[in-house]
């Protein structure tokens, strides 16, 4: 395992760490025991980052996560999020996220997480994040409900001025840096100069870069689903796995603190720590970025088109 430090908070993480969005059932149901059972062969790994927050599962994730670690909590950074408690469900009151970090912290058997994150941002209005919810997290940092504070969502924009207007130690998004978009790139640089970590979740895009493909419910333009099945077709011709190349390409970006990955059972996660001892074979990697090369709709909607921002 490689490990890193996010940014100025000193907290020491594995580069590839375990997110526990698919305990939502979203690509398949998970059974209790096989979700901690996958947590457990992470640590056992040497993984050292959990990422979870209270709507994946609407607290599952959370009550298992502090069953895996019951004993080893300070074995991990543990990370949970705040301001959504169900599926796209979003309250960014004062009151709720209290209340609501008090929950996690119950669910996850600890007094404190290591790193707080405003969860999925563009839900909120930017006057609402910026004045309200991030002056809080701030002030629960300061009561020692976490060590550091950050922001999550799927837009770079949003996430681009909770950095600079309110001086957050950690940016976690998804899906923005793979084979498919490289946007996170530039600002990720920035946020570096300024000792922000970011943390890369879905490095295979929510199920997009798989040999399997995009399901059913998958946010993303019809141009690009096609382009990714030719490139899963190219490396089923070379004998590898899309999902393979995609983890291995995150983890290769030397501009990204830790990667996420999501594991349906342990045998699924061996095969992802696998990604982290070698890079992707260039050759490979060429022909596959290739079939990308003239998709212009690289993302997808998010959020209530409150902050002003140039994606779709």
């Amino acid at each position: 395992m490689k490990y890193s430090t996010l940014g100025t908070t000193g907290l020491k993480v594995s580069r590839l760490g375990l997110g526990t969005t698919t305990f939502m059932g979203i690509f398949a149901r998970r059974s209790p025991d096989e979700s901690v059972r996958v947590l457990q062969r992470g640590l056992e790994a040497g993984i050292t980052l959990v990422d979870t927050a209270p709507s994946y599962g609407e607290g599952l994730a959370e009550e298992w996560v502090g069953r895996a670690l019951r004993g080893r909590r300070d074995d991990v950074v543990l990370t949970t999020k705040a301001g959504s408690y169900a599926p796209e469900t979003f309250d960014f009151s004062p009151a709720r996220i209290r209340s609501g970090l008090e929950d996690s912290l119950r669910r996850l058997g600890t007094d404190h997480v290591d790193v707080l994150f405003a969860h999925d941002i563009e839900y909120g209005s930017p006057e609402q994040i910026l004045g309200d919810v991030l002056p809080l997290l701030k002030q629960l940092r300061d009561e020692g409900k976490t060590r550091a504070i950050g922001v999550s969502g799927l837009l770079l924009e949003p996430l681009g001025a909770a950095v600079e207007q309110a001086a957050v130690d950690v940016v976690q998004t998804y899906c923005r840096y793979g084979l498919h978009d490289q946007s996170l790139v530039g600002p990720a640089t920035g946020w570096r100069a300024r000792g922000v970590a970011t943390i890369l979740g879905s490095p295979v895009a929510m199920g997009l870069l798989t040999q399997a493909g995009a399901p059913d419910w998958h946010p993303a333009h019809p141009a690009l689903r096609a382009a990714a099945r030719t490139a899963a077709a190219l490396c089923a011709g070379q004998g590898t796995d899309l999902a393979s190349l995609a983890m291995r390409y995150a983890l290769a970006c030397p501009q990204l603190d830790a990667v996420l990955t999501g594991a349906g059972d342990p045998d699924h996660l061996d095969r992802n720590l696998l990604a982290v001892e070698a890079p992707p074979d260039p050759e490979l990697l060429a022909a596959v970025l290739a079939c990308f090369a003239e998709v212009s709709q690289r993302t997808w909607p998010s959020g209530n088109g409150a902050w002003p921002t140039s994606n779709p």
